[in-house]
């Protein structure tokens, strides 16, 4: 019971975060559960399992409201579905035990990477086309391996390379959908469900904060949450790699 409780926290904290931000669902509920010493290969399993229905909302919503570049989406859904289901089978072929600090390590680069994002610490170029395909296969592979990062990876990148945020923010989204699917089913035949249950309670407590995430993009300003969470994944990281290096 102790443990739903505590993904159901998990899953509460980081949809209110991903709602306010529209990034970082799967980093922030990875870190969390990593740092209380859930394998990589489960978190990844049921953070991506989450996000079917996350994103499903969210791509929905996007396209609703015109907010895709079907260009964009073109060029990353394949490679990225791609390598969404060779990250999934790298990582569960790999002992969690000598994956855990790599993974560590990842997300808090990726905690930097949201933290320069938010300073703002780049001059957008003229839009570019080229690389959008390896862009999505690395994001798709890193995102499985890491249980999340495909946002803070593709959606920076593209943004810092001249592209149109909101139409880089909802094409991406919308594109997340289908590398999740891609990457889950992955899981999910290797896995199987046995070890997937605590999927249920991270998805009924992302539906519970949702609501509340709109009425913080509303009062909170969107850098400081960038920095907040960015802080918030760099210290859960580093405090998981000070536990493997025997310092904590």
């Amino acid at each position: 019971m102790d443990e739903w409780w505590l993904f159901f926290a998990v899953g509460l904290v980081a949809q209110l975060i991903d709602g306010a931000l529209g990034m970082a669902f799967g980093v922030t509920a990875t870190t969390f559960m990593l740092s209380f010493g859930t394998s990589p290969v489960q978190a990844s399993a049921i953070v991506h399992i989450a996000e079917i229905f996350t994103t499903a909302a969210s791509g929905a919503s996007h396209f609703a409201h015109r907010n895709i570049d079907w260009r964009i989406v073109k060029r990353i859904v394949v490679p990225g579905t791609i390598g969404g289901i060779l990250g999934a089978t790298v990582l569960v072929n790999i002992d969690g035990k000598v994956i855990a600090p790599f993974v560590a390590a990842y997300l808090a680069l990726l905690g930097v990477v949201i933290l320069v994002r938010a300073l703002n610490m780049f001059t957008p170029p003229q839009p570019q086309q080229r690389g959008m395909p390896v862009l999505g296969f690395v994001g798709g592979v890193l995102d499985a391996i890491g249980g999340g990062g495909w946002g803070p990876i593709v959606t920076s990148t593209l943004i810092g390379h001249g592209h149109v945020p909101r139409l880089v923010i909802g094409s991406v989204n919308l594109t997340e959908f289908f590398v999740t699917i891609a990457s889950s089913a992955a899981f999910v035949l290797t896995l199987g469900f046995a070890d997937l249950v605590p999927v249920i309670p991270l998805i009924l407590g992302g539906l519970v904060s949702a609501p509340f995430a709109g009425y913080l993009t509303r009062i909170a300003p969107t850098r400081l949450l960038m920095v907040l969470v960015g802080c918030l994944i760099l210290f859960l990281s580093l405090r998981s790699l000070l536990k493997f290096v025997g310092w904590l």
